[in-house]
């Protein structure tokens, strides 16, 4: 099945506390925001490009990219994060697809909607994959998931992405590693400086 440009969402609401602290997507990588690679990879892929983040949205004002905050109290995690999106999303009649990515995935590929929309036959869900892992927040998403997952978060208060996707069914892409781990993230220094020298290849 054919899937059209999804729209997309950056979850850039993680905390770089093991790197100081405030939002890791905001960390310079090569003389620019984390986030500014990231939108530059994505902002093709993607009809609509989207930030998820709570608390004051203008300290991401430069990317001039709708900030979308938690549609549920008390930041239950990633997944309502993947809601946002949905809900946002939902509200445009020629998107039927949600693209989410992590914040600190400086390297995300610029064929990933591509790649994961082949994917999309009879699954509602597709997530990348590397290296034997599955990268469940870098997923494609049908819009047809947005109820079953506020159920799922308000009713039962599922917390693991996992737990939803297997519910849901899911389908996975595969990408190689090497050079570079496409969905390489950036937790502590050690990462960023490695990020530092990876950005140099690409």
């Amino acid at each position: 099945m054919a899937v059209t440009a999804p729209c997309g969402v950056i979850l850039a609401g993680g905390q770089a506390r093991r790197l100081g602290g405030g939002d890791k997507g905001l960390l310079a990588l090569g003389g620019r925001p984390i986030l500014g690679h990231m939108i530059e990879r994505l902002a093709p892929q993607c009809a609509r490009l989207a930030l998820n983040a709570n608390g004051d949205p203008a300290r991401f004002a430069s990317f001039a990219l709708p900030v979308l905050a938690d549609p549920l109290p008390g930041q239950p995690g990633p997944l309502a994060g993947v809601l946002a999106g949905l809900d946002w999303a939902s509200r445009f009649a020629d998107c039927r697809w949600l693209l989410s990515v992590p914040g600190d995935q400086p390297f995300v590929p610029r064929d990933l909607a591509a790649r994961l929309s082949t994917a999309a036959v009879d699954m509602p869900l597709v997530c990348a994959a590397s290296g034997g892992q599955t990268h469940w927040l870098t997923a494609l998403w049908s819009i047809t998931l947005r109820e079953p997952l506020r159920r799922a978060l308000v009713e039962e208060g599922l917390a693991k992405v996992e737990h939803f996707a297997t519910r849901a069914g899911f389908a996975t892409v595969d990408y190689a590693t090497a050079p570079v781990d496409p969905f390489f993230n950036i937790n502590d220094p050690g990462d960023l400086r490695r990020a530092e020298d990876l950005i140099h290849r690409q």
